[in-house]
């Protein structure tokens, strides 16, 4: 059988030549800590562009620094980012190449862009993502959890209360959960995990593609109790496993089906209460018959 590595279309023994970048705004992905995790495509448009907007100017400076490219450079952080996407519209009007990239990973994940990425949309101009690192999808591929579905929540609020209730909201997801923490704030954030989603598989990534990378794996009550993740430095990611189903009693199926009877006929009820619980209509259908007396 012929081996299809060694078909030179399919697999060409040299990289393919530099594209010419056409005026537009370039989503660029940007390496998460070693910066050989740049692309080739990434560093075309960085190369090419008339403007890049940065969320840190001077994070952007070194990594530019470190390829030989010389750039202009406008600041799009929390504060500018309406300025940013101003100046980004002017000149994409006239048909030049805007890079837009955050301090690290995938722009547009938690990142001020959005406003700039927004503006080009509604203008009706060129936007095009040019793919890469990801801290989210990285932590993701190592913390040996399921990976088919999955919920991106990005940065859980800093007090307890309110981070309780945002946790609340997503303890039904039959996804795997994936978030950012800081160091400080980590313990604090998986003890509340724990007390909300329960003793659930997770693991905590840490200082991803960096030095001194690590994945710590556990129940959310041992990480939270684990030293390792007591104010560690560095960028952080929590994976958290899906939860189990869980089985309605037979007071949840009533309330549910005395609930939807006041709104609905009989029937769509229990068709709604089966979606809702994920139990047989026809049980439903008969339980509801039982309620009513009949």
């Amino acid at each position: 059988m012929t081996d299809p590595a060694a078909d030179p279309v399919l697999f060409p023994r040299t990289a393919p030549p530099a594209r010419s970048v056409s005026g537009g705004l370039y989503l660029v992905a940007t390496p998460i800590g070693n910066l050989r995790d740049i692309t080739l495509r990434a560093l075309d448009v960085l190369s090419a562009a008339d403007l890049v907007l940065a969320e840190d100017t001077r994070v952007t400076t070194k990594l530019l620094s470190a390829y030989g490219i010389k750039a202009k450079l406008e600041r799009c952080d929390d504060h500018t980012s309406a300025r940013a996407a101003e100046i980004a519209v002017e000149h994409l009007r006239d048909g030049a190449v805007v890079a837009l990239v955050s301090d690290a990973g995938t722009p547009m994940v938690s990142d001020p862009g959005f406003v700039v990425a927004r503006a080009a949309i509604a203008e009706d101009l060129p936007i095009h993502p040019i793919p890469g690192a990801s801290s989210a999808l990285a932590a993701l591929c190592i913390a040996g959890l399921p990976s088919d579905r999955f919920t991106f929540a990005g940065f859980l609020p800093p007090k307890s209360a309110a981070r309780k209730t945002a946790l609340e909201e997503l303890r039904t997801s039959r996804q795997t959960l994936v978030f950012f923490e800081s160091g400080p704030r980590l313990k604090d954030s998986l003890t509340d995990m724990a007390e909300v989603l329960g003793p659930r598989d997770a693991a905590v990534a840490r200082e991803l593609t960096k030095l001194y990378e690590e994945c710590v794996r556990g129940t959310l009550p041992e990480l939270a109790a684990n030293p390792r993740c007591d104010a560690p430095k560095g960028e952080i990611v929590i994976v958290v496993a899906p939860g189990a189903d869980e089985v309605a009693s037979e007071a949840d199926i009533d309330t549910a089906l005395t609930e939807a009877m006041t709104r609905l006929p009989l029937g769509e009820a229990a068709s709604e209460v089966s979606k809702a619980l994920n139990l047989p209509r026809k049980m439903l259908y008969k339980r509801a018959l039982e309620l009513q007396g009949k």
